[in-house]
């Protein structure tokens, strides 16, 4: 089965927005854009899915405990504590905790202040 129809609904994930700040005001020509952290954490079992892109979302994700499979390109690669990996425009992947553990992640990204739906955290990134 291909990577792709592999990827699930994403359930089993927290997210909890840390800071948030409005690139606008700092940065001339970033207007409408925030720069946000969060911290993930993803149970022993759960998805953050499905299939997601970074295009206009540019981030780094940080891996605090636990450890997180991402699946991109139709490769799996499993990330422990201390590792982290960027997400930028060519990116296009889903998340799996396959551990027994916990799973946190810190996350941060460019995202544009009106969406909404990027503002509660429902679909990252990762």
């Amino acid at each position: 089965m291909k990577d792709e129809q592999a990827a699930r609904e994403t359930k089993g994930v927290t997210v909890k927005l840390l800071a948030a700040l409005d690139l606008g005001a700092e940065i001339e020509g970033m207007a409408g854009r925030q720069l946000r952290m969060r911290m993930v954490t993803i149970e022993p079992g759960g998805v953050f899915g499905p299939i997601h892109d970074h295009k206009d979302r540019p981030g780094m994700v940080y891996i605090l405990h636990g450890t997180i499979t991402d699946h991109r390109d139709g490769v799996s690669k499993r990330y422990g504590p201390g590792a982290g990996w960027p997400e930028d425009k060519h990116t296009r992947h889903w998340l799996e905790n396959r551990g027994t553990t916990p799973a946190v992640e810190i996350s941060v990204d460019i995202v544009k202040q009106l969406d909404q739906r990027l503002a509660r955290g429902h679909n990252r990134g990762g």
